[in-house]
């Protein structure tokens, strides 16, 4: 690896993806937001709720990249990072089996490597348990800010709160999990571990496949919503609202004088604000590049298959629980008369294309999993880039060196629907004068 490569690296496992928050102003702002998928527009609601003149730019459609058909689950509790120690021991078999979850298609590219060498470097057992703790924080205030935007608007996205099972193929993993669990609970997470007898009284869909897995975490507060509606209904309140959206209109550039970004440069023209915030996903790190910032994230791209059940004559052959097949890596989630099933993570760069190789194989596993779910007739796929970081931390508030003007709020992963409005407190606490405990709890986080 060449020094630039190294030297990305250092950077990449270095970096402190919770920044040290910075209060900008003590009076309202005219805020412009890059991005308008779930992270863009959850904090474009918080921060026009503060009273700030908000201005969201996208390429595209509000929803339209990873927001689009996501797994459509809520994690509030159950948050176990990617990064995991774990990893070491399954790699021979996530890099090398043809029908790994894994896929890491080499480029030359030295961020990819710096990424995956940063990776590896997080799936320690301390790193694990501090980015839990930090994420179970974020979690807690999202579902907060989550259910006080639904109660106030009674906007309909197909939400259910009917909890969710993660199943473990074996001994070793089940005892993983329930380590896990442990260090969950004693951060206020509500959870139990079920035989797999348990798990089909809470889930009759399970009753097929119940000699098929060792055990199970039931978590019963969890929840699950359609996050594409979420998107377009914030959009259309959002417009009621005031705010103005510059929609299928790239970002090329951004012109910084000194400590601040004076404009975002578009084809329909400049727009200047008091303040930025980055929240265009896996497009943050090369447009963060244009201004000399390097930003720790990484495409992994997932897929998805969306299940028309309105066929079903039966209406326990398709679950209402949240299922996660912790062995394959997918996740199965109840959204109104849909099922949506999603997994798979591939670093193959930016890369959107949609495998069939892969849909079959998130077809096979709904099959073998709820036989009677479905006919299967219409299946719809989608591919899509989480934004994912090393440790599984998202990108916070200003980046060391860079503009004071400048807020991140990028690199959610697959937490990207769980942690958005979370991580819109966090920006709205950056712009008032006052420190909320919240935004000082993440702080001293961060430290």
């Amino acid at each position: 690896m060449g020094e630039c490569a190294v030297g990305i690296f250092q950077e990449a496992t270095n970096v402190l993806e919770f920044v040290p928050m910075t209060h900008l102003s003590r009076s309202p702002q005219h805020v412009c937001i890059l991005g308008a998928g779930i992270v863009g527009l959850a904090t474009a609601w918080r921060l026009q709720r503060d009273g700030h003149t908000v201005t969201v730019i996208d390429s595209a459609h509000s929803g339209a990249g990873a927001s689009a058909a996501n797994g459509a689950q809520l994690s509030y509790s159950y948050v176990q990072p990617l990064a995991d120690p774990s990893i070491w021991r399954q790699l021979p078999k996530l890099l090398l089996a043809n029908e790994s979850p894994l896929k890491v298609r080499l480029q030359m590219d030295p961020h990819q490597w710096a990424w995956g060498l940063g990776f590896l470097a997080a799936c320690r057992a301390s790193v694990s348990r501090d980015t839990t703790t930090r994420l179970l924080h974020l979690a807690a205030q999202s579902r907060l800010a989550f259910e006080a935007m639904r109660s106030e608007t009674a906007m309909d996205a197909d939400h259910s709160t009917t909890g969710k099972l993660v199943l473990y193929p074996n001994e070793s993993s089940f005892s993983a999990a329930r380590h896990q669990m442990a260090l969950q609970r004693k951060l206020g997470s509500e959870q139990h571990a079920l035989s797999p007898a348990a798990c089909v009284a809470i889930e009759p869909a399970l009753a097929h496949h119940v000699s098929r897995f060792h055990g199970a975490v039931y978590t019963p507060s969890e929840s699950a919503a359609d996050c594409f509606k979420v998107c377009q209904a914030l959009e259309q309140l959002l417009r009621a609202r005031g705010v103005r959206f510059l929609l299928d209109t790239p970002v090329t550039g951004l012109v910084r004088l000194g400590d601040r970004v004076v404009e975002a440069q578009t084809p329909a023209g400049a727009v200047h604000a008091d303040t930025f915030v980055m929240a265009l996903g896996t497009g943050s790190r090369h447009l963060a590049a244009s201004i000399g910032l390097r930003v720790p994230v990484y495409p992994l791209k997932g897929y998805s298959i969306t299940v028309d059940l309105q066929d079903v004559a039966d209406a326990t052959s398709a679950p209402a629980v949240n299922v996660t097949d912790a062995e394959r890596k997918i996740v199965f989630a109840r959204i109104g008369q849909r099922l949506r099933v999603a997994g798979m993570a591939e670093l193959v760069g930016e890369d959107r294309r949609i495998s069939n190789d892969r849909i079959a194989a998130l077809v096979s596993a709904t099959r073998d999993m709820f036989p009677r779910a479905a006919t299967f007739e219409h299946v719809h796929p989608w591919a899509g880039l989480r934004p994912a970081t090393p440790k599984g931390l998202p990108v916070l508030g200003r980046m060391p060196g860079g503009p004071s003007n400048l807020l991140f709020n990028t690199g959610h992963g697959a937490l990207g629907f769980t942690l958005a409005f979370g991580s819109a407190e966090y920006i709205a606490a950056a712009l008032r004068p006052e420190i909320r405990p919240f935004a000082a709890e993440l702080a001293a986080c961060s430290a």
